[in-house]
């Protein structure tokens, strides 16, 4: 099976990523498939997958979200969603305050959730 080589995001999205970001000091900025993320307690709330940001909602929050025009399910790979995370749709991109407040809504829902500790990283392979 070949590997699809996944394409960075734009700068244009990464700052748009950064700038709806909450100002709080718990905010911890990480990469996760090599793409800008963000982490709270451990847990992720939002990063960016090539063209497209993920956000991670509880349940009746993902519903009313789901519901949005061209909003959907995050699946990194295709009929692979992951469980509790949407994909942002392209027009909400465009409206800050909306995706502010999306987003504000996401860092809310990991906060309140069990603080992981992190994993100890594996020594690397040498070739």
């Amino acid at each position: 099976m070949e590997q699809r080589r996944l394409t960075k995001p734009p700068a244009e999205l990464i700052a748009k990523f950064e700038s709806v970001l909450p100002e709080d000091p718990r905010v911890e900025r990480r990469q996760m498939f090599g793409m800008p993320s963000a982490f709270v307690g451990g847990n992720l709330f939002a990063g960016l997958f090539e063209s497209s940001m993920m956000l991670r909602l509880p349940a009746e929050r993902r519903a009313e979200f789901l519901a949005l025009p061209g909003a959907s399910e995050f699946s990194p790979m295709p009929g692979r969603p992951m469980k509790e995370y949407v994909a942002v749709p392209e027009a909400m991109l465009g409206d800050q305050e909306k995706l502010r407040l999306w987003t504000e809504a996401a860092f809310a829902y990991a906060s309140g959730m069990a603080a992981r500790e992190p994993k100890p990283r594996k020594p690397s392979r040498k070739k």
